[in-house]
């Protein structure tokens, strides 16, 4: 009879994690790292447009931080597992071998961040405006991210019976040598692990539900957005950390990055609690070009009313001097009517008296 357990275990590995169209290599890790990029810039833009920034910032500033968390992302995987590259039989041009998988989160966002601040000091912004605004979208990049850990068979943890136990299978190229990253299953399963990428990308979805809530909630910014998602990422992966058996540098028998799970966890928690309140002006969010650009643009507003009015001046004036002009023009030529009227009413009284004198002059003419 089939039991549960039968029926439910075991979640099987994809066969393969690269696919070859001719001779380019399509690597599953790859492209989930670059979906996860897309899916960050896409809603962090929108994020920050609705915070007050300029559309198209977000995607600026990705181009510095990208490269530099890349780098970052590597320099720490390589720095925490060194005896794999430099180490008896290691292999130091492995190192620079990124398409094969290991980046470590905590060197990615350390020079991700440089990168993004030099981004933001060119732009005449604030990162920390910034990283609030795509701090949900990184974290989501991540989730992203773990299903190519999938996909390469990797960063999962001890071995177990639990129903969603994950299968791991022996991979071998065209040649049938054993190649756990490039080649393909050959269906035998080498071991029953604990998913703990599944486990990790899940917690991540939780807490970006998480960060979406508290921002709409209470709005907050300076940076402390951001610091919640760095402080409740670093608490997930400690949890993490403690299931995986998979070989890693240690400190005094304790992986590194359970070290450094706590003491950044406890640094971005007291950042939370110390850093300003409140959320930035709006105003504050524009880019420098943006500021110049609308300064430029209401003085020529402010240029163009001056002209105005001293056009309308002039006009005034000149009106002015016309109504002057028409005025002397109607005074002058009223001088003239009346001038004649006079002239006119002096001769009529002179032809009356000529007339009465004549007749009394016929008067006296009488016997």
């Amino acid at each position: 009879m089939t039991s549960t357990v039968d029926l439910l275990a075991y979640i099987p590995s994809p066969p393969q994690g690269v696919w070859y169209v001719g001779p380019v290599a399509l690597r599953a890790y790859a492209l989930f790292i670059i979906l996860g990029i897309i899916v960050a810039i896409v809603w962090g833009d929108r994020r920050w447009v609705a915070r007050g920034g300029e559309k198209g910032t977000v995607l600026d500033i990705a181009i510095w931080a990208v490269p530099f968390g890349l780098i970052g992302g590597r320099l720490y995987h390589v720095l925490t597992d060194w005896p794999a590259y430099f180490g008896e039989n290691g292999q130091p041009l492995d190192a620079l071998k990124v398409w094969q998988g290991g980046l470590g989160i905590w060197g990615a966002v350390f020079l991700g961040g440089i990168g993004a601040w030099i981004g933001c000091r060119r732009r005449g912004i604030p990162v920390s405006a910034l990283g609030d605004a795509i701090a949900p979208g990184i974290l989501l990049a991540q989730a992203i991210g773990r299903i190519g850990n999938y996909f390469n068979q990797e960063l999962y943890g001890r071995e177990t019976t639990v129903p969603w136990g994950l299968e791991i299978f022996e991979r071998v190229n065209s040649s049938g040598q054993l190649d756990q990253l490039a080649g393909v299953s050959n269906g035998e399963v080498i071991r029953v692990v604990h998913p703990t990428f599944l486990y990790e990308a899940v917690w991540n979805v939780l807490i970006v539900i998480l960060l979406v809530l508290v921002d709409r909630r209470f709005k907050i910014g300076h940076g402390r957005l951001f610091a919640l998602y760095v402080a409740g990422y670093c608490l997930g992966r400690f949890v993490v950390e403690l299931m995986r058996d998979d070989f890693a540098y240690e400190i005094a028998g304790i992986r590194v990055n359970t070290f450094t799970s706590g003491i950044v966890f406890f640094a971005a928690l007291a950042y939370f609690f110390l850093a300003k309140k409140g959320r930035e002006d709006p105003a504050d969010l524009k880019s420098k070009n943006y500021v110049a650009a609308v300064a430029a643009g209401e003085a020529a507003v402010a240029a163009q009313g001056t002209d105005t009015d001293s056009a309308k001046a002039e006009a005034k004036v000149t009106d002015a001097k016309a109504s002057e002009a028409k005025a002397a023009e109607s005074d002058a030529a009223g001088s003239d009517v009346t001038g004649s009227d006079a002239s006119e009413a002096s001769d009529s009284t002179a032809a009356s008296d000529e007339s009465s004198d004549a007749v009394k002059l016929s008067k006296k003419d009488k016997p």
